[in-house]
């Protein structure tokens, strides 16, 4: 009997993104389940029009989002996919026919390559060109390694294997509007980054403003060959330095301003949508359906 499938997409104002998305799954999973961050645009709208289960959860950070979303799941199997990422049919037909074996997968969660796009073009350098993640793992087993930027899934019994086929991540696509979204997220990142050494306790010193950034643009540029991947080879060598040092500039503001650290990585002194500027959901007058649904078997 053939293993059932959830698929599972964290969102928050991608109504641009969304669509694209959608369609590249092709009618794979048995369940779309699809968690929003309170969006303000039509992003809840098209993916009830398609056919999703929306439910809406703040969000403080991608692991705990995540974390909290992936129990929700009705299906033993789970694939994540972001709004920015794309299945290709390789990689859907491959999970397809993995799940209809017989006698199920050979592993409990798979890794597969992701194809990074930005400013028009695939990056093939820039430390960019091999960027292995785990997206389809069983539901109970899968979890989100606790921190809040860039955390990966661990599958607690440690039994991994590979797909062949790609996603393909659009990063940055070569537009205003998708400059404006990626600078927003980067406000995001580095505002949680921040916080994260605030909690860990860390101090800046000057040469975190001065050499970090510096080192971060060479090895990205020349040591990862960026130099190779033209103007978005030299952005994003200039993004990775220039993060460096706005997250020690914020850690200086927390020190300075006397705000106290948080203890938990899901427990942030400020949520997404505070740090995006986003009024909050009950003065706007939403109201969501936020709590758990028992998962099922």
């Amino acid at each position: 009997m053939a293993q059932q499938l959830s698929i599972l997409i964290p969102v928050f104002n991608e109504e641009e993104n969304l669509p694209q998305c959608l369609e590249s799954l092709g009618g794979l999973g048995d369940e779309v389940f699809v968690v929003d961050s309170f969006s303000t645009d039509r992003t809840v709208e098209l993916a009830k029009a398609a056919g999703a289960r929306v439910v809406q959860h703040e969000y403080v950070n991608s692991a705990a989002q995540k974390n909290w979303a992936i129990p929700q799941c009705r299906h033993e199997w789970v694939f994540i996919i972001d709004a920015d990422e794309r299945m290709t049919p390789e990689l859907r037909e491959e999970i397809r026919a993995l799940l209809a074996r017989s006698e199920g997968p050979d592993w409990d969660g798979y890794f597969c390559v992701r194809r990074n796009y930005f400013l028009g073009g695939e990056i093939r350098h820039s430390g960019w060109q091999r960027n292995d993640v785990q997206r389809l793992f069983k539901r109970d087993l899968g979890r989100y390694a606790e921190r809040e930027v860039h955390a990966d899934v661990e599958v607690g019994t440690g039994r991994s294997g590979r797909l062949k086929g790609r996603l393909d991540h659009v990063t940055l696509p070569p537009t205003i509007a998708g400059l404006n979204r990626y600078f927003q997220r980067f406000n995001r990142y580095t505002t949680q980054a921040a916080e994260r050494y605030h909690r860990e306790g860390r101090k800046p010193r000057i040469w975190n403003f001065i050499f970090h950034p510096a080192w971060e643009f060479f090895r990205v540029y020349f040591v990862q060959f960026g130099i190779l991947d033209g103007i978005p080879g030299l952005t994003i060598a200039a993004v990775s330095g220039f993060t460096r040092f706005v997250r020690y500039v914020k850690l200086y503001a927390l020190i300075l301003s006397k705000t106290p650290r948080h203890q938990s990585y899901n427990e942030g002194a400020s949520t997404a949508r505070a740090i995006d500027g986003v009024a909050d959901a009950q003065a706007a007058g939403r109201e969501a359906d936020s709590k758990p649904e028992p998962a099922r078997k």
